[in-house]
């Protein structure tokens, strides 16, 4: 169910956009707020389960969740779609952790591989189904019903957790650092606006832009020191001690960098540029899934190799398709989306697992559920950091090349006499010079896509020397 709301919103974002008179850059705040907020309050999952036990927690997580997933289906306007979409993230953030904890309780370490890899084919059936059911109910409804068809599975969920889920042994009251929390979340929540709203603010030529870039460097500032003069900071300074994790970390980073941002650029690309239909984009979405599927198959079947490798194949896919989309022009093919999409399918299901077996190879049992919390966290973060520096970037580098192609437009250049222009273009026409905006625009705007591929192609290819350094041991007693 958490996993469907993820990816089913992007394949209808230029519905969304034209509903509700949004931009792209307005729009990609439903697919980052949400992510922030899922980010920002998955580190509370283990103080909540220490406070109200895993079976509440879950009914009161899921019943939430249902209800502002259907809030979304019902908002009037962006303002509104956009703060339920942060409730939906809220109330989501706890359940992946609290079933991945229940899941790993139900099974012997000697069996954790193998558990993490079957939860991890449930979790991405849902990237696998919901681009193609959200596409389909986009083009033959509307975008509201992407929302409202999770609610019965919510509704279900929470009767199945009602009937079968019992609560753990619970551990000692944790007490949640407010401080630390408070300073971070906020620290998150300045930076991720500024990168949301900096190309359309000019960036350091905007007060906000500037009040938001000193209200996130000093809610950090005071986070750090905080963490590092408090006896129960947030986060466990000790974590950073283990070569291991800081580099699972790292890696983390990146996957999250690239996890969504193709879901997100390419269903704007192939409607506003292509023309293609809200069912067809979201099938080509949905053959990342089958990647991703066919991905979790091989481990299990190659689990006994290295999980330096598969990281190296992962992220190697990851890059290659990125390079690919970057050699798109405007006449891009279903079948070059379908293969790219592909394979980053199948470069994600090559990183999920080995990334958790690296993360906490070394790391200390007791430090596994605060090194949990900030693994999420780094993984949720990097993907709206890396969705909203990548839309800049396309609406910035369309306007720069929008600007030199237009230099080419004039009754001088020879270009406009050739047979292969027509030879027929009336430059005087208000009409013929409409047909030529248009063009030039959607040329700009292809130009602007390609460079934002180019910098996914580098943020996998620099993931490399980081898995050089991985040592793979056996962990401490």
């Amino acid at each position: 169910m958490y996993a469907l709301t993820i990816t089913i919103a992007n394949v209808s974002l230029p519905q969304m956009q034209g509903a509700l008179s949004a931009t792209q850059d307005q729009i990609a705040l439903v697919i980052t707020f949400n992510i922030v907020a899922t980010a920002v309050a998955t580190p509370m999952t283990g103080w909540l389960v220490a406070r109200f036990g895993q079976r509440r927690l879950l009914l009161f997580s899921v019943a939430a969740f249902t209800l502002s997933t259907l809030a979304c289906g019902l908002a009037g306007s962006l303002e509104m779609l956009v703060f339920f979409r942060v409730l939906q993230g809220l109330s989501g953030a706890p359940l992946a952790p609290t079933a991945q904890a229940i899941v790993l309780a139900s099974y012997p370490q000697s069996k954790h591989g193998t558990a993490t890899a079957i939860f991890g084919i449930g979790v991405v059936i849902g990237p696998l189904i919901a681009p193609t059911i959200g596409g389909y109910l986009s083009e033959e409804y509307s975008w509201r019903w992407v929302f409202f068809m999770i609610v019965p599975f919510g509704v279900a969920s929470f009767l199945g957790c009602w009937a079968f889920v019992v609560d753990g042994i619970r551990g000692a009251r944790i007490r949640l650092d407010w401080t630390g929390f408070i300073a971070l979340s906020v620290a998150i929540a300045c930076f991720q606006l500024l990168l949301d709203r900096g190309e359309r603010n000019s960036w350091l030529e905007s007060t906000e832009i500037v009040l938001e870039i000193c209200a996130a460097a000093l809610c950090f500032y005071i986070f750090v020191v905080h963490t590092f003069t408090t006896q129960k900071p947030f986060l466990n300074p000790a974590l950073f001690l283990d070569r291991n994790f800081v580099l699972g970390m790292s890696l983390t980073l990146v996957f999250g960098l690239l996890n969504f941002t193709p879901m997100t650029l390419l269903p704007g690309l192939l409607q506003n540029l292509r023309g293609y239909p809200d069912g067809i984009i979201g099938l080509l979405l949905g053959v990342r899934g089958l990647g991703t599927l066919l991905g979790f198959a091989c481990l299990y079947f190659g689990n006994k190799y290295d999980a330096r490798i598969w990281l190296l194949l992962g992220f190697f896919l990851q890059g290659a398709s990125g390079w690919m989309m970057a050699q798109f022009d405007i006449n891009v093919t279903t079948w070059d989306v379908a293969y790219a999409s592909f394979l980053q399918g199948l470069g994600t299901g090559f990183l999920w697992v080995p990334l958790t077996l690296v993360t906490f190879n070394t790391l200390p049992q007791r430090l596994f559920p605060e090194g949990s919390s900030i693994f999420h966290l780094l993984r949720n973060i990097g993907s709206s950091v890396h969705i909203s520096i990548s839309v800049a970037l396309v609406l910035h580098s369309s306007k720069i090349n929008y600007g030199h192609l237009a230099e080419s437009v004039s009754p001088y250049s020879k270009a406009w006499t050739l047979p292969s222009s027509g030879a027929a273009w009336d430059l005087e026409s208000v009409q013929t010079l409409a047909r030529i905006g248009g063009e030039v625009q959607r040329q700009g705007l292809m130009i602007g896509y390609i460079n934002a591929f180019y910098f996914y192609t580098f943020t996998a290819v620099a993931a490399l020397p980081l898995i050089m350094m991985v040592r793979m041991k056996k962990p401490p007693p």
